[in-house]
């Protein structure tokens, strides 16, 4: 089991939720915070790769 990580369980034993120190494992809360935004923005309009690097290059060569 890891450090810093307590399970809640109900009457039965069963896990309901989970406690986790962030100090101990701040890179646990850097992974959920991206998973939470990611599927916040899952309806936002895509763009492809190509056309963003197309419009990184159209811009690298357009004057300032």
């Amino acid at each position: 089991m890891m450090k810093g990580v307590q399970f809640v369980v109900n009457e039965g034993g069963e896990p309901t939720a989970v406690v986790i120190d962030l100090k101990a494992n701040s890179e646990l809360w850097e992974d959920f915070h991206d998973r939470a935004l990611a599927e916040s923005r899952r309806d936002e309009p895509r763009e492809s790769f190509e056309s963003v690097k197309a419009r990184l290059a159209k811009r690298r060569r357009s004057p300032a």
